[in-house]
């Protein structure tokens, strides 16, 4: 993930959620819906305790930006793509694809199963999907956005200084860290000795290179000039 987070490229406006049901978790006004409810609990079913506190985390931290910044938004789609966002790092989602990928299928299916329209499904995905790609996460919808910011917050502190000390220790008392660096870098690490064909061109090559002896990762450039095209002179 690119260290950088700059701010919505949305017009600033009231709140919007999809629903009228609220309630206060950790000093935070959030949606209190059916949808939410059971995404909280899908999370928690598919997540170690370090995983899912970090996935409630990037939720509170996404909609406090909301709030702060006044970005409407539909909650309902926003607390999907943030508590579903990291099902890839579960074993029970492993499959051939980057772990992003493996997870916002999985996200994309329970919005399915809960009735959410293609479009809000969709919203899910690419949010689940683009979390770890900021350049590109940041610039979607609101929904996408947020989540992608809610999630570098946690993940590596990126606007911190966004909200009060006040609202990230409340935040981080009821969901407390419970050793994520050492326990993601662990888990990415696992997929990048079992699953190294997906690590490539995202941020788990970060890891490979770091922590896994003999992680070799393919270059963009060797694709290029190995790709079976012959070559002509360019004509003047």
């Amino acid at each position: 993930m690119n260290a950088v987070i700059t701010p919505l490229a949305t017009a600033q406006q009231p709140h919007a959620d999809h629903s009228g049901a609220t309630r206060l978790l950790a000093g935070v006004r959030v949606p209190h819906t059916p949808v939410v409810t059971r995404a909280i609990e899908y999370a928690r079913e598919h997540s170690e305790p370090y995983l899912f506190n970090h996935v409630m985390r990037s939720w509170l931290f996404a909609v406090s930006l909301a709030q702060l910044n006044q970005v409407a938004h539909d909650g309902e789609v926003l607390a999907v793509a943030t508590l579903l966002h990291d099902l890839g790092l579960s074993q029970a989602f492993d499959g051939a694809f980057r772990f992003e990928v493996e997870g916002a299928n999985a996200a994309r299916g329970f919005a399915h199963r809960e009735g959410l329209d293609e479009r809000r499904a969709q919203l899910v995905w690419d949010g689940v999907a683009l979390n770890s790609t900021p350049s590109i996460g940041l610039y979607k919808e609101a929904e996408v956005s947020l989540c992608t910011q809610g999630i570098g917050l946690d993940w590596g502190g990126w606007g911190y200084d966004s909200l009060t000390q006040i609202r990230i220790a409340e935040i981080v008392d009821a969901f407390p860290r419970l050793q994520m660096k050492r326990q993601f870098a662990r888990d990415v690490c696992r997929i990048v000795e079992s699953r190294p064909a997906t690590t490539y061109d995202n941020f788990a090559r970060d890891f490979g290179e770091r922590f896994v002896p003999g992680y070799r990762r393919p270059s963009a450039v060797d694709f290029l000039l190995g790709s079976p095209f012959e070559e002509q002179e360019s004509q003047s």
